[in-house]
């Protein structure tokens, strides 16, 4: 049976917004809340990009059943990795030990705020030190480290949860696979390709949870529905390795003006057929996906969204 989620998307949503969303997921039936770590929307249009950490924290103290997780935090660059693992330490504690730590080599749009963005293998061997960092201090070690992109002289978490804090690794080829089966409790893929979960195995994985995410823009008039995931959500089909790699929202913009919005709705489906929205998380299950979380497109739509979700599509998720 696959775990079904619901994704607070910082990017389309103010904090309040989020903090409400998440008491009312946990309340329909949703066994998971993920939330997206941005310092900026992917287009001016969403409008939004509060702190996802401060937003998870009053999430963490507003409910008390769904697990909690990042989807996903970036820990080389705009965060040391080891205020990474104060922070994830702390969740967990005000998470009564339902939160995973996610995480991934990051994204251009957010991090390159903070200096210039490095090349993808530069962004791996980084993400390797990092986690070579947070997992010591997430079991109590006192730590020094001297690595080619972390000087760690001395560090130690003082408030630590009596749950160890899982952490799943983001993969999107073999490279990012190894080290996700090297550190990872589980890993995260955004795509449902059961080569990604193979690679996941063969890198040291096999057992371990594997985490997708599914975007869908239910309500009841597909056409709208179409209209409003063309608007939002344009660079969907660009591909992680261009999304990756995009300065800022106005280069989204750029990126995806000759994006069609029947291309859109070939990846989100839309509107108010359950079959279509069930058949969609279908593929990330028969990959071989043991967690799925739902991104319902667009801000105003979420409530009633997250009614219909609990009526008619949760119950049919079960059944995967």
């Amino acid at each position: 049976m696959v775990a079904v989620g619901y994704s607070l998307l910082c990017e389309q949503s103010g904090p309040k917004e989020l903090v409400d969303y998440a008491i009312q997921a946990e309340e329909v039936g949703f066994d998971q809340i993920t939330i997206s770590d941005h310092y900026y929307p992917w287009l001016d249009a969403q409008g939004h990009s509060p702190y996802a950490w401060a937003v998870l924290g009053a999430v963490a103290h507003a409910t008390s059943r769904a697990d909690l997780m990042t989807y996903i935090t970036c820990p080389t660059r705009r965060y040391h990795p080891t205020v990474v693992a104060q922070k994830a330490a702390t969740t967990q504690i005000l998470a009564d030990g339902r939160f995973t730590l996610g995480v991934g080599a990051g994204e251009n749009l957010n991090e390159h705020i903070v200096g210039p963005w490095p090349h993808v293998h530069e962004r791996h061997a980084m993400l390797s030190e990092a986690l070579e960092i947070i997992r010591p201090l997430l079991d109590g070690e006192t730590l020094t480290y001297s690595g080619e992109y972390f000087e760690v002289p001395e560090a130690y978490v003082w408030d630590r949860p009596d749950t160890r804090v899982p952490v799943a690794v983001a993969l999107s080829g073999p490279e990012s696979a190894s080290l996700a089966g090297e550190y990872g409790d589980g890993a995260i893929a955004t795509q449902p390709e059961a080569r990604l979960m193979r690679l996941f195995d063969e890198s040291g994985g096999a057992g371990r949870p594997r985490y997708g995410q599914q975007p869908m823009c239910w309500g009841p008039d597909e056409a709208a529905c179409r209209k409003t995931a063309y608007e939002q959500f344009p660079w969907f089909g660009l591909g992680w390795k261009v999304n990756s790699n995009l300065p800022n929202p106005a280069a989204f913009e750029e990126a995806s003006q000759f994006v069609r919005e029947e291309d859109v709705a070939a990846g989100i489906p839309c509107g108010p057929d359950v079959d279509a929205h069930v058949e969609a998380v279908k593929r990330f299950a028969d990959a071989g996906f043991t967690h799925v979380s739902l991104l319902q497109v667009g801000d105003e739509s979420q409530p009633e969204f997250l009614d219909w979700a609990a009526s008619e599509l949760i119950p049919r998720l079960k059944q995967l």
